[in-house]
């Protein structure tokens, strides 16, 4: 089981994951999760506007000639993309590799599992359903009470303390995490920058030729494993390096030669594993972790 420890300075958190690998992440601070946000949701108005636009144009005439008038067809079409993209988009965008919707991609974020472990579908479906309750119904009900000419005055109130209290929740606990977070299990770290990546792989691709694995040592690990070298590469702590090098070697039997030196190693397995998990890929195998079978 991975622990969390929350003891480090501003943004920076401690994680232990289920390898025993010591990780430091950055939480995504509020302002940056609320440009994510943004950006997101200026996707879907595009989005929805384009496909309004098109499909109304495209069904105009079928709809005149149904008895029905244009502004009907374009509400109607409107409300159904409007459902399919706030309950679907995120999700679907979590649930991929990268773990992030655009805008959280832009922003330099993406979500990940509080445990250490794989982001689970489960924990995604979780966070992203309590956004209905967060965002979407407040908004509704605000939106409908901004059309009548009289309010119930407790009912504005309850309206405006129940979106208070969802929006401002990040604001008031140490790791900024929504509602929805804190059910799902998850919360959002920012990435490290992109030229890193592919430093990191320039150099494993050197150290690539000196060692040669075997199809079932790289089998041994799967997707999550080989994020979890990489952060370790990143980071270059000897003492990590020198622990996650032993637990790889006992796990795949590797056998140490006179020239052995942690880093090495792990680079030339990190750019091997790469290697064997993309040619798995283009066959349709994807394997998640080492427990994917």
């Amino acid at each position: 089981m991975s622990r969390a420890s929350r003891t480090t300075s501003g943004s920076q958190r401690t994680l232990v994951t289920p390898e025993g690998v010591d990780l430091r992440l950055h939480i995504a601070n509020a302002g940056q999760r609320l440009g994510a946000f943004l950006l997101d949701v200026g996707i879907i108005v595009l989005v929805l506007v384009v496909v309004t636009l098109v499909a109304g144009l495209m069904g105009l005439g079928a709809a005149v000639a149904g008895g029905m008038s244009g502004a009907e067809v374009m509400f109607v079409i409107w409300l159904l993309a409007f459902f399919v993209l706030r309950n679907f988009y995120f999700t679907a965008f979590e649930l991929s590799p990268a773990g992030a919707t655009p805008g959280k991609r832009l922003m330099g974020l993406r979500v990940a599992a509080r445990d250490g472990g794989r982001l689970k579908s489960e924990s995604v479906f979780a966070r992203n359903a309590m956004r209905e309750l967060e965002v979407f119904v407040p908004l509704s009900l605000i939106v409908t009470y901004v059309g009548q000419d009289r309010v119930d005055g407790w009912i504005a109130l309850l309206t405006l303390v129940w979106a208070s209290i969802f929006v401002l929740f990040p604001l008031f606990n140490h790791d900024r995490l929504r509602a929805g977070d804190l059910i799902g299990g998850t919360w959002v770290i920012r990435t490290p920058g992109r030229k890193l990546m592919k430093d990191m792989a320039d150099e494993s691709v050197r150290h690539r030729d000196a060692y040669a694995f075997t199809t079932a040592q790289l089998d041994a690990y799967g997707v999550h494993e080989l994020q979890v070298l990489e952060t370790v590469l990143r980071q270059n702590q000897r003492a990590t390096l020198r622990v996650v090098g032993e637990r790889i070697e006992a796990k795949i039997g590797w056998k140490r030669t006179a020239d052995h030196h942690p880093r090495d190693f792990l680079s030339a397995y990190y750019a091997a594993l790469r290697e064997r998990l993309e040619q798995r890929l283009l066959m349709g195998v994807r394997r998640r972790d080492k427990h994917d079978v």
